[in-house]
């Protein structure tokens, strides 16, 4: 049986605790804003350190290093070098939001991807979790992180544009989710570029300029770059002729 420590009570921390807890894990508790961090890689196989990414550093610094106890962060993003002075460091990230404590458990034991990086204990988390490890090198991480964030926060914030242009007409957001919830399906199934349906796919940019004279002006450029991203992935496709971004109002430049 494993034990761990982690440092920072949040969202992340408390999901992970949760979730190894009821996989037999010995969990030690945790440490959070005014603990003497001096001595906790002491008496544990793994100490996390689930604080904001900017902190990860600074907190591994405070930790004296122990031999044997193995010192992982839980950053998209980032390398092991912020875990030095640590001799055995390990990165373990999870493709899946952990919004609270309870759902956020119940997602890290659901078979989702990890991307883990340094030492054996980064495979034996996620082989405990029932996930898929999949190894992310330092110098990938960032771009690696960019498309997690893409995949989570900006569908979210696209949802919140959503939201906002559908109350304009009546509508509230749940009208439209399962638009979006069958999308995601296609995708799944078919793979982006087959799943892509709509003016850009088709080439109708009488279409998206209608869709840009209409919006409020705040919501133009938001539009604009997803009317972007889904001419280029149609074209990719050869779905359609090459053809210039979708015109703007003369308030809005055009997105590049």
């Amino acid at each position: 049986m494993h034990s761990i420590r982690i440092i920072g009570p949040g969202r992340a921390g408390t999901s992970l605790a949760a979730a190894l807890s009821a996989r037999g894990w010995e969990f030690a508790g945790f440490c959070g804003r005014g603990d003497d961090l001096s001595h906790a890689a002491r008496g544990v196989d793994v100490l996390v350190i689930a604080t904001p990414d900017d902190a990860i550093s600074e907190v591994a610094a405070a930790v004296e290093p122990v031999a044997g106890t193995t010192v992982a962060h839980l950053s998209g993003s980032l390398g092991l070098d912020v875990l030095a002075p640590h001799p055995l460091r390990a990165a373990v990230h999870p493709l899946v939001p952990l919004p609270n404590g309870e759902v956020g458990a119940a997602r890290l034991g659901s078979g989702v991807t990890f991307a883990v990086a340094g030492a054996p204990a980064a495979r034996e988390i996620v082989g405990c979790l029932g996930g898929r490890a999949v190894e992310v090198a330092d110098g990938d991480r960032a771009a690696y992180h960019a498309a997690a964030c893409i995949a989570a926060n900006h569908v979210v914030a696209l949802l919140g544009q959503v939201e906002r242009v559908a109350v304009t007409v009546g509508l509230d957001l749940e009208s439209f989710l399962p638009l979006a919830r069958a999308a995601v399906e296609d995708v799944a199934a078919l793979g982006a570029a087959a799943a892509l349906t709509g003016p850009a796919r088709r080439g109708d940019w009488a279409t998206l300029s209608r869709h840009l004279d209409a919006l409020p002006e705040g919501e133009r450029a938001g539009y604009q770059a997803g009317a972007a991203l889904a001419t280029r992935l149609a074209q990719a496709e050869a779905a359609v002729p090459a053809t210039p971004s979708v015109p703007a109002t003369p308030s809005v430049p055009a997105a590049v």
